[in-house]
């Protein structure tokens, strides 16, 4: 799979390669945060009708999310934001995007750095930027899909342009699952109150009781395939539903930094993650089970992206590792599993006068690791129970016990 990472000039246009001279490519457009199943089923349609036309597939990958540039700028004066401000509503990295892309088949993916220039093109534009330099002959979306300044490009606008000039085709996919959710329309992060994993709050409702819940919460509907869904479910620590409507794991991934180093008097030494670094969405405060993957050392892999971002060659292009899939697989020897701590340390932090949300894994392994420096990568696999106060150090280890019995049990089904 080939990767070309563009960035719009000042004015927002954009020096589209040319992928080949001879074959007309099969497209798909979008940020795709989270590559849940309804990203794959579009991904995956436009790998089909790819290898049925015998054109290249290629999907058009914005990033960073659209949601961040607009809010920033209405915040900010109208301004692009800066490389280093956090997206921390992503539900993932490009990496991992890639990675998925990569394993549908797809041949290349264009990453373009989403500007507000490039958000004022019309969709016209875009798509016969598309049609001229990327050889465009089917255009493949989902249901609700839209492009383009003020998103005027939708589905029905797109539809219309198709027949009207001929030039291309449109492919609509049913990308929404099975129906809708109800979601606050102001949802906040809320840790559960009891342990294990947590129910459906609306499971079992009558009409009437969810017609009164959607008034009191002004719930809006929203489709059961899509990152607000799983962003929402997270946020109430229901990993499971959320993995379901992924299709995957969620992930996060940061890089390993000395903490406190208590885990380690107490015989629990977790890898601290520094919370500047983390790529991907942090679920509500709580004990999770999952895994942890050595994904190797951060500044080995900080070189390969800058070399790749700076690089139109097409072996530095491909900005994930080769080694990923080798590292990733399950039952890789960079795989544990972990029994995953995501708050403030209440049992400690009156004393230590620290309340910083920290992100800490304790991978379940007779092995002293060395993590120190790597990057590492986070797999949720389900909620154990909230961030609670113990009376000691002693109550604290035989609950840490418990939690990574539980862990075993979790991951090994």
């Amino acid at each position: 799979m080939n990767i070309t990472r563009l960035t719009p000039d000042s004015a927002g246009l954009v020096s589209w390669p040319t992928p080949s001279l001879d074959r007309k490519s099969v497209v798909t457009v979008g940020v795709f945060d989270g590559m849940h199943r309804g990203h794959q089923a579009v991904i995956g349609r436009t790998v089909e009708l790819a290898k049925k036309f015998g054109a290249l597939s290629i999907v058009v990958l914005f990033d960073p999310r659209p949601g961040l540039v607009h809010a920033y700028a209405a915040a900010h004066d109208g301004m692009d934001p800066a490389d280093d401000v956090r997206d921390v509503q992503a539900l993932t990295g490009v990496d991992e995007r890639l990675r998925i892309m990569r394993e549908l088949g797809v041949d290349q993916v264009i990453v373009v750095h989403y500007t507000l220039a490039f958000a004022a093109k019309s969709y016209r534009f875009f798509l016969g930027q598309m049609v001229g330099k990327l050889g465009m002959r089917t255009l493949v979306l989902g249901q609700d899909a839209a492009m383009g300044k003020d998103r005027a490009g939708d589905v029905k606008a797109i539809a219309t342009l198709s027949a009207a000039t001929g030039v291309f085709e449109l492919d609509i996919v049913d990308d929404r699952g099975p129906g809708h959710v109800r979601i606050p329309a102001n949802a906040k992060p809320q840790m559960p109150a009891e342990w294990g994993e947590p129910a459906d709050p609306l499971a079992g409702l009558n009409k009437a009781e969810l017609r009164a819940w959607s008034k009191k919460h002004q719930a809006q509907l929203h489709r059961v395939w899509s990152s607000t869904n799983v962003r929402w479910l997270l946020s109430q620590g229901r990993v499971v539903a959320a993995n379901e409507i992924l299709g995957h794991r969620h992930v996060i991934e940061g890089t390993v930094v000395h903490g406190e180093e208590r885990g380690r008097t107490i015989g629990f030494p977790t890898a601290n993650l520094d919370e500047g670094s983390v790529v991907g969405y942090l679920p509500v405060d709580g004990v999770y089970a999952g895994w942890l993957v050595d994904m190797g050392p951060a500044d080995t892999a900080d070189a390969t992206a800058t070399d790749a971002a700076q690089s139109d060659n097409a072996n530095n292009a491909n900005r994930v590792a080769s080694d990923d899939k080798a590292r990733i697989a399950d039952g890789s020897p960079w795989r544990w599993p972990a029994a995953i701590s995501i708050g403030t340390k209440p049992t400690f932090s009156e004393t230590t006068g620290l309340h910083e949300r920290v992100v800490e894994a304790y991978a379940v392994t007779n092995d002293w690791l060395d993590l120190y420096g790597h990057r590492v990568r986070v797999e949720f696999a389900g909620f154990l129970r909230p961030q609670v106060k113990f009376e000691g150090v002693d109550e604290l280890k035989d609950e840490l016990g418990r939690n990574v019995k539980e862990t075993l049990a979790i991951t090994a089904a």
